[in-house]
């Protein structure tokens, strides 16, 4: 297991990739290769999300607990890191709160309270 992320090769390599974009001297060049990254990062990064997951689940397996798994993943909660392991994300947890919430604007109010507006 790692203690430093900055020590793992590939998170190493991906920063400093990351951080070459600034030694790209042409601004045109870098314009367009960022353009190019950026287009593509979606694609990336639901990759990333899937890898997680499968080692998510692999530590879970291994008889790891949700918390021990949490603290692992940079002391998040244990139902965070259970959600990773479901492959629910952020996004997915946002539209669920908002969806039980109901329609904007109509909640609901205890009877015989009225409303007034300034």
């Amino acid at each position: 297991m790692a203690d430093d992320l900055e020590q793992v090769g590939e998170v190493r390599r991906l920063v400093e990739a990351v951080a070459a974009f600034d030694d790209i001297e042409d601004d045109e060049a870098c314009a367009l290769a960022l353009t190019r990254v950026l287009a593509d990062w979606p694609g990336y990064q639901a990759r990333l999300r899937e890898l997680r997951q499968q080692r998510v689940n692999a530590l879970k397996k291994q008889g790891r607990t949700w918390r021990e798994i949490g603290e692992l993943l940079g002391g998040i909660s244990a139902a965070r890191a259970q959600q990773i392991g479901t492959g629910q994300s952020g996004a997915q947890r946002r539209r669920v709160g908002r969806e039980a919430q109901g329609p904007a604007g109509e909640q609901e109010r205890p009877s015989g309270v009225e409303t007034t507006r300034p």
